[in-house]
């Protein structure tokens, strides 16, 4: 790992305040299921991903540590859970995202739509952005999240098309999600997209450049690109860490494929300053036109 990453252990009364907000109503934490390293950071400045629909996924993706098995039913209070939640912290913007359901008939979507407008209904002026599965490609589930209202819809691809078999579960495919992306800014133009894809898994610099154009193909508006870290010995190892020069160039090399805004960096994460990155993407945008 680069000598100049530290991930700092997590505390301080933010932390705590929302560790407490979250357990009282039952509500899982993206940051914490998949041990993300910025939980500290972003929780202090209160800010959390909130994981919808429980902690256990009907998919076993290799490089993520939320557990995977048979998930209970749905919390059918979720929503107004989450909603009340995001009024008692007082948030501008909130990413909403959740474990695969494939044993849901539409994946969740509804669940999904039912606690954005919930959100947004109790909280005015709150900005959501939807971090969603693929839904199995499911054209129903996607006009779900098209119409839900969420101000910017994201779903990963995670890695390269070539590495795409060993990284992620057999059932979530490469063009499938390039697909979800697509029919979703088609559906809703309106709405900004966005996509993740980690590095340090085996690809190169070509393939990594084919998957910027292949996003910007599927109209994708806003990358994140960070170091995949391993979270527990049962996940894939890291093959390599990228240097923060590289980080460097892979930033300006998406800006001049034309996304609005791209976040590159060893600790950048889909959600990582989710909200900062937002407005200042519009900013940068509004300044083009």
């Amino acid at each position: 790992m680069p000598s100049l990453v530290r991930i700092k252990p997590p505390g301080g009364e933010s932390y705590v305040s929302i560790k407490r907000a979250l357990r009282s109503n039952g509500l899982a934490t993206v940051c914490e299921e998949a041990h993300c390293p910025n939980i500290d950071e972003c929780w202090s400045s209160g800010t959390a991903t909130i994981m919808l629909m429980g902690g256990i996924c009907t998919r076993g993706c290799r490089f993520c540590s939320v557990g995977s098995g048979k998930p209970l039913s749905l919390d059918l209070q979720e929503p107004i859970k989450v909603a009340s939640v995001l009024k008692e912290w007082g948030l501008k913007y909130v990413v909403l995202t959740s474990v695969c359901r494939d044993d849901v008939p539409d994946g969740g979507a509804s669940h999904f739509m039912e606690t954005i407008r919930m959100a947004k209904r109790e909280n005015p002026g709150l900005l959501v952005e939807a971090l969603i599965p693929d839904f199995s490609a499911n054209e129903g589930s996607l006009k779900i999240m098209a119409d839900s209202g969420a101000d910017v819809i994201s779903h990963n691809i995670e890695t390269v098309e070539r590495l795409t078999g060993k990284v992620r579960d057999a059932r979530a495919g490469y063009r499938q999600s390039l697909f979800v992306l697509k029919r979703i800014k088609e559906m809703s133009p309106r709405a900004y997209t966005k996509s993740s894809i980690m590095v340090g898994l085996g690809e190169t610099d070509d393939e990594i450049e084919k998957a910027m154009d292949d996003l910007r193909k599927a109209s994708v508006d806003f990358l994140t690109i960070g170091q995949y870290l391993r979270p527990t010995r049962r996940n894939l190892g890291v093959e390599e860490h990228i240097t923060f020069e590289k980080f460097s160039e892979y930033k300006e090399i998406g800006e001049r494929k034309g996304f609005l805004y791209v976040a590159s960096g060893p600790m950048v994460r889909s959600s990582y300053k989710a909200g900062e990155f937002f407005i200042e993407s519009l900013v940068k945008s509004k300044a083009n036109v």
